[in-house]
């Protein structure tokens, strides 16, 4: 049972994962209260599906980008779960953008994976299409809508955490850009699980007390 944990931005999203069926997800925005909210959520997920905290066998967790203190919180809680089991149960770190990429159809050669950075900026990432997955290309960076667009040359999949002033900003590309709606732009952590199992298998964990959050700088 894989136990996934996304607190990489204001929008919070929990899942479990049985390797086989998504047992459990919640996702909802909160405002700046992943203090008080998270630990309840996973203890209501978990009693809901009938599931024993000592069932766990692993956990997914999103390392970011993100905010400081949301990455923090989710990180904090993973950590502590994982060192609270002595050593019986994985750890592994997810980036953000690539929960958001997981989730998108192979609609285009090239897709731009975002999440909210606050001031009217976001974290991006673009990737490319490599068979049937999207694969990352070049290093997250930090944006508002303006030098997003100026970097989106060719036909691109544009997806997450899009605000109204953002998808007016990429709708004067016309072709350049295509904007799915707000269900196929929400980061869920079903993905988040589907990913860290199939890290998890392979039996590629991460060490509870090195990882840590994935911060970006302006340039």
């Amino acid at each position: 049972m894989l136990l996934a944990i996304d607190t990489a931005t204001r929008a919070i999203s929990l899942a479990l994962y049985d390797g086989e069926a998504i047992l459990a997800e919640a996702t909802w925005q909160t405002a700046n209260y992943h203090t008080v909210e998270l630990a309840p959520a996973i203890e209501t997920m978990l009693a809901r599906a009938a599931v024993k905290p000592t069932a766990l066998r692993a956990i997914g967790v999103a390392l970011g980008p993100g905010s400081y203190t949301g990455l923090r919180i989710g990180l904090g809680v993973a950590k502590g779960l994982a060192l609270a089991a002595g050593g019986n149960l994985a750890l592994i770190g997810i980036p953000t953008l690539d929960i958001v990429a997981a989730s998108q159809p192979l609609l285009a050669e090239r897709l731009c994976a975002l999440a909210q950075a606050g001031r009217g900026r976001v974290s991006a990432g673009f990737y490319t299409r490599q068979g049937d997955s999207w694969q990352a290309s070049g290093q997250p960076f930090i944006a508002d809508w303006s030098q997003l667009a100026g970097r989106i040359e060719s036909p691109t999949l544009v997806c997450g955490e899009l605000t109204p002033e953002g998808r007016r900003a990429l709708a004067e590309l016309g072709e350049r850009v295509i904007l799915p709606g707000a269900p196929n732009c929400l980061r869920r952590a079903a993905y988040l699980a589907e990913l860290a199992r199939a890290r998890f298998v392979k039996g590629d964990a991460d060490n509870p007390a090195a990882l840590a959050p994935l911060y970006l700088r302006e340039p």
